[in-house]
């Protein structure tokens, strides 16, 4: 699925390929809530990282978190001039990317479940909105955001 993007000021704009579009998995994590903000969760959508296109990109900053003393290779790509998330690029797959479902402008399809994954590391505020048939997690779940969208059926080309 051909997925389009921006920042909040429009200084940047994206294109990609995702195969994994479905905005199902909310991180709860320190890092997720402090960068991305909203509901005290994340969404990252799987793309080809090879697809990405990017106008404005001298108007991008990056930040790699440090995650138990050590700075994580993963770079956390955000407009320098509104601070929205964009997408997160960890060079240990270079093959893929993964946007922010908040940053995508395409209309993107519902989840027929979420999965709720770092609870642990979630902030006392934010109340999980769990239904039935979602997953829960204190860590991260075995199941990988590819495997999610195969088992559903719900990979596109």
């Amino acid at each position: 699925m051909r997925l389009e993007g921006s920042c909040h000021c429009g200084a940047v704009r994206f294109t990609l390929e995702a195969p994994h579009p479905y905005p199902y998995q909310r991180c709860y994590c320190s890092i997720c809530r402090k960068t991305a903000g909203g509901g005290g969760y994340a969404i990252n959508l799987g793309g080809r990282a090879a697809t990405l296109e990017v106008q404005g990109k001298e108007n991008t900053g990056v930040y790699r978190a440090v995650i138990d003393g050590e700075q994580s290779p993963g770079e956390r790509h955000f407009c320098r001039h509104c601070a929205s998330a964009l997408w997160v690029y960890d060079p240990r797959w270079p093959e893929l990317v993964h946007p922010f479902a908040s940053a995508i402008d395409s209309e993107l399809p519902i989840p027929p479940e979420r999965v709720h994954l770092l609870l642990g590391s979630k902030a006392g505020w934010v109340e999980v909105e769990a239904r039935e048939n979602d997953r829960c997690f204190d860590e991260y779940p075995e199941e990988s955001l590819a495997e999610w969208h195969r088992r559903l059926g719900l990979e596109t080309p």
